[in-house]
């Protein structure tokens, strides 16, 4: 969609929003918070979050779920790296900055605001305190921004079940020390919130805002539980050019850059806790749907984790090949351009050989990621293919037992501990060498396009 078709949309939902809850909100106004959220959510960074993600998490059956949504993530600093200065006004009385990091500003220098205070309490947060970008900080700032864009129309009661739910999207939170889940610490600070600022919201009341906070919490990370693994991977596909902002540089983007994105991913998947993505409170979601949950988030990720590390190793050996010519060569003077580009000189995966004795996976696990090794994930982004036909080969020529063995000495190659030709002399000799080859192919078919003159020097594929 364009910007013209996001704002209409978000206008329409906004609309809907203030009929359900019987609120008068004039149009012209509800149109610059509707400017407000797309201007945000169309970001260049943003591919993953982005109006289309927050269409979706809200769902379309209540109407507080759907305007949390459309507020949850108008403040993501590491993908935008800053915070939109439109979002400032709203901020700037509460929140300061100081050497480079955000703080709520100390209690003498803040405004006399209740419905500040009242945010500030649904978060558990202080004046003063340090905001974290992995502890609440871009979801505070957004439940901030819609409480103050919305206090012309709503009440505090509804503004703060906005927050909590807001609040609820901060994700893989474990239990407290005293052993409340998350939800739970968000039910008592929401009573709190009833009793000292009088909101007349009843038990049943509150108790409905956090099951509401953990649908729209739930759905937010909904993808985790993907029934399938290639929609999964697309969508951490779409979530790794938002932090990795070299992956935008179409087809200059270096071997390493590709490289560095996959780790990253790669240590966040291994340090999570599955039964930590998905939220439940009071029977919400039941126990059957939460444990489907669990399940479906533990094989995505196992699936996902042998996907990278099997991609790792593999561009392991490309970006060691790389380096002896360059330190900062680009992944398609090494493997080809991508698909669709007006220049090609044919891909790395042209001069691969067939394999007489592939390798055959031996789980369930093992065969899902080479099917999608060599199928792709459930579609291609603009800045990489959706299958990995060098990984693939990889791994047929070698098998994931040897996949597994290469982990630690590719991990050890990237910290430096070894050097780019131990870690070649510790695979496979013949797979380097039919690699190496390749990569010679290529250069030699860019030199024979210099040479001629030629910038579209075409090579069939044998794919």
């Amino acid at each position: 969609m364009n910007f013209g078709q996001n704002h209409q949309q978000c206008l329409d939902r906004l609309i809907w929003v203030t009929e359900q809850l019987k609120v008068e909100a004039p149009v012209n106004q509800l149109a610059k918070i509707a400017k407000l959220i797309v201007q945000t959510m169309d970001s260049p960074w943003r591919y993953f979050h982005s109006t289309e993600h927050i269409f979706e998490v809200g769902g379309d059956g209540d109407a507080i779920e759907v305007l949390a949504a459309l507020f949850h993530d108008v403040v993501y600093v590491q993908v935008d790296k800053s915070v939109n200065f439109n979002l400032t006004y709203y901020l700037a009385p509460f929140i300061e900055e100081d050497r480079g990091k955000l703080f709520i500003r100390e209690h003498s220098d803040l405004p006399d605001d209740v419905l500040f205070e009242m945010v500030a309490i649904v978060f558990g947060f202080v004046p003063g305190q340090a905001l974290s970008p992995f502890g609440g900080q871009n979801e505070f700032l957004s439940a901030l921004v819609a409480a103050k864009a919305l206090e012309p129309f709503l009440s505090p009661a509804l503004i703060i079940q906005v927050a909590a739910c807001i609040e609820a999207t901060i994700p893989f939170r474990s239990k407290s020390e005293s052993g409340f889940s998350t939800s739970e610490l968000l039910h008592q600070r929401l009573r709190s919130i009833n009793q000292k600022f009088n909101l007349q919201l009843t038990d049943e009341d509150v108790v409905q805002a956090v099951k509401r906070s953990v649908r729209l919490a739930n759905r937010d990370v909904g993808n985790f539980a993907d029934p399938s693994s290639a929609v999964f991977l697309t969508n951490t596909w779409s979530l790794l050019p938002e932090i990795n902002h070299n992956l935008r540089k179409c087809g200059s983007y270096t071997v390493r850059d590709y490289r560095e994105a996959m780790q990253k991913m790669l240590g966040f998947l291994n340090c999570l806790k599955p039964e930590l993505v998905f939220q439940q409170f009071q029977g919400e979601p039941d126990d059957h749907t939460y444990q489907c949950l669990v399940k479906r988030t533990t094989k995505n990720v196992e699936v996902a984790r042998l996907y990278l590390e099997s991609k790792l190793v593999a561009i392991a050996i490309i970006e060691a090949l790389s380096l002896r010519f360059g330190s900062d060569v680009s992944l398609s003077t090494m493997i080809g351009e991508l698909p669709g580009s007006e220049f090609s000189v044919g891909r790395l995966k042209d001069w691969f050989p067939n394999i007489a004795n592939s390798y055959q996976p031996a789980t369930p696990v093992e065969r899902e990621v080479l099917n999608l090794l060599e199928k792709g994930r459930g579609k291609s982004s603009n800045y990489d293919i959706k299958n990995s036909p060098l990984t693939a080969f990889v791994v047929k020529y070698i098998g994931f037992n040897d996949v597994r063995r290469l982990r630690e000495r590719s991990q050890a190659f990237f910290q430096g501990t070894i050097s780019s030709e131990d870690y070649l002399a510790s695979c496979n000799g013949e797979l380097t060498r039919i690699i190496s080859n390749g990569v010679i192919k290529l250069l030699e078919n860019r030199q024979a396009a210099l040479m001629s003159g030629n910038s579209y020097l075409l090579v069939p594929s044998k794919a």
